[in-house]
This record gives C-alpha cells, sequence and structure tokens, in this order.
C-alpha cells in the first residue's frame, strides 16, 4: 500500500468511526447515565405488601438505578410472616455494604423484623403496618381501633384481592383502570395467619426511620398511618396518593427514598 493509499485508507476508517460514535450518542435515551447516589451507601432493598409482587416497584427501580443505586426488590410467599422475613433476609445477605431497607404496606412488619440486620441502616415505610416490639399486625389494628373488614379468607387460609373493580378501588385508586388491571392480575395473595405473628424486637427502636402517608389511601387510613409515624418517630412525608404510590407516584417515592438513603449516612 502506497503513502497516498494508507493516508484514504485512514481517513475513511477515522469517518466511519465518528459517524458511528455519533449514532451512538443519538440514540442513548436522555437520563441513561447514571448520577452518583448517596455515597457510602450504594443498596436499596424494597419489599412488597400483600395483593402485589416485586414487579410494583418496576418504575421506582428504573428512577434509582439512574441515580446509582443497587436496587433489589424481594419477591415474598406472603405466606407467613416467618417466610417473608426469611426471603428479605437472603437478599441482604447478598448485598456489598450498607442497605437502606424500605417496606410496603404489609411489608412493614417484615422490614420491623428484617430490617434487625446490621447491615440495615435505615428503614422506609410507605403506608405500611408498622408492629412494635411482640406485637403483631392484628394487635397493633386492634390497639389502634382499626380492624381489617372485607377480609375473608378462602377455603385455603388465603385472602385474596383478585377483581379488578375492588382492586382500583382499595388499592389504586389513581391509576389509571388498564393499569390497575395489570396489578390485580399479578396479585398475590396473603395467608390471614401472617397477621398473628408477631415481631420480636422492632428495627425501627434503633435505626433512622421514614414514613410515607398516602393521604386518599383506602386500604389503610391515613390517620392511622400518621398515628404509626408518630409512635415510630419517623421523619414524616405526606403524598396525595392511593395505596399504591409506588406505581401513582414513582418520581415522589424514588424521592424519598433517595433522601432516606442520604440521610442514613448522616446518622451513622
Amino acid at each position: 500500500m502506497t503513502p497516498t493509499m494508507f493516508r484514504r485508507a485512514w481517513s475513511g476508517w477515522l469517518r466511519t468511526m465518528a459517524a458511528a460514535a455519533a449514532l451512538a450518542v443519538a440514540v442513548v435515551p436522555q437520563g441513561a447515565y447514571a448520577e452518583p447516589g448517596a455515597p457510602g451507601l450504594r443498596n436499596i432493598v424494597l419489599v412488597h405488601g400483600a395483593f402485589a409482587d416485586g414487579s410494583s416497584w418496576s418504575e421506582v427501580i428504573a428512577i434509582l438505578q439512574r441515580k446509582g443505586y443497587r436496587v433489589t426488590a424481594v419477591q415474598n410467599a406472603l405466606t407467613s410472616l416467618a417466610d417473608d422475613v426469611a426471603a428479605t433476609r437472603r437478599v441482604l445477605d447478598r448485598q456489598k455494604g450498607d442497605v437502606l431497607l424500605v417496606g410496603h404496606s404489609w411489608a412493614g412488619a417484615v422490614v420491623t423484623e428484617a430490617g434487625n440486620a446490621p447491615n440495615v441502616k435505615g428503614l422506609v415505610y410507605l403506608s405500611a403496618l408498622v408492629p412494635d416490639s411482640n406485637e403483631s399486625v392484628s394487635d397493633l389494628l386492634t390497639r389502634l381501633h382499626a380492624p381489617m373488614q372485607g377480609l375473608t379468607p378462602d377455603g385455603n387460609g388465603l385472602i385474596w384481592l383478585d377483581d379488578p373493580a375492588a382492586y382500583r378501588q382499595v388499592m389504586a385508586g389513581d391509576v389509571p383502570s388498564a393499569k390497575a388491571r395489570l396489578l390485580a392480575a399479578v396479585q398475590q395473595p396473603i395467608a390471614a395467619g401472617a397477621f398473628g405473628e408477631k415481631v420480636s424486637h422492632a428495627a425501627w427502636r434503633d435505626k433512622p426511620t421514614w414514613y410515607l402517608v398516602t393521604g386518599n389511601d383506602h386500604a389503610l387510613p391515613p390517620a392511622v398511618q400518621r398515628e404509626l409515624a408518630k409512635e415510630t418517630g419517623a421523619h414524616r412525608v405526606t403524598l396525595a396518593s392511593s395505596h399504591m404510590s409506588m406505581v401513582s407516584h414513582p418520581a415522589d417515592v424514588a424521592r424519598l427514598i433517595d433522601r432516606a438513603a442520604r440521610d442514613s449516612i448522616e446518622h451513622q
């Protein structure tokens, strides 16, 4: 190859690479590059409640990942408190470094027990049931004069909420009906007996805590949520949302989790 031929070939290769780079930049979606997450606390573990599964966190996960967090959603069996705590502990054991543990609804009881793990540095409750030490969810609701109503177990001892209309009315009033039907389709029933299992030691007594009160909630009355936030000494945030805030307001929920992760570092 002559020098002239080499220069032409080299020039053509450079033009090809430049065009490819420009195309790559053009197709990268906005926000695809991770923002810096909280220094020192990179792990977020999310725990779903009754009548849901881990997919309910999808939009929140995407936002937190863009912020640079490592996010894991637990898949609860909802067969007992002990089973759900065990599932959460298995996920906690796989984390490399400190963890912020987040629980929605029924999972408030789960993270209250599982949150005693030494790598958990903070707890976030989303419209959650939060028992005290040696207290069950049933004990809690009785104490707060907020008994569960309309939750009748089937012959297998499971409580279902798989009717799309009922699901939207109780859980997801501010979620579009098509999305609510999808949520109802993947809802997981919970064993009625789980509500009678007691927490051994409430992790919120030892660790910084945040509570999101959902003001338009038809599953857990906002007044009960406010009382729980007060009892736990939580940093309280109120959002005009249904019970499924992570679906209807994912940006707000992710913002709270991000703030809690950053503040948890300062509490250490």
